[in-house]
């Protein structure tokens, strides 16, 4: 009987063992996802966050120019800057979902 008792301590102290590893593994899981999920959303707020930062780009004023653009050198130019920001953001976003 006595040779029970043995197997049966020792069993009781292998499943409390694992438990609590089990706990400590989960508690820590759940850290990381969490510090991975607030790292997603610092850089999801950083793509909205207003593109000025110091406010030196709203004070400079652009020397007048003698060449007047037409409407359509207007657009077009326009485009090509919409295009660039968009390639940005989706570059930014690209590196956010890498992380």
């Amino acid at each position: 009987m006595n040779q029970y008792r043995d197997g049966t301590g020792g069993s009781l102290s292998s499943l409390i063992s694992g438990a609590v590893l089990g706990a400590a593994g989960l508690a820590w899981w759940l850290f990381s996802e969490a510090e991975r999920r607030q790292k997603t959303r610092k850089q999801r707020a950083m793509l909205y966050a207003p593109r000025m930062q110091d406010g030196s780009e709203a004070l400079d004023t652009p020397a007048p120019t003698k060449k007047i653009e037409t409407s359509e050198q207007l657009e077009q130019r326009v485009e090509q800057l919409n295009n660039a920001i968009a390639d940005v953001r989706q570059q930014l976003e690209d590196l956010g979902a890498r992380t």
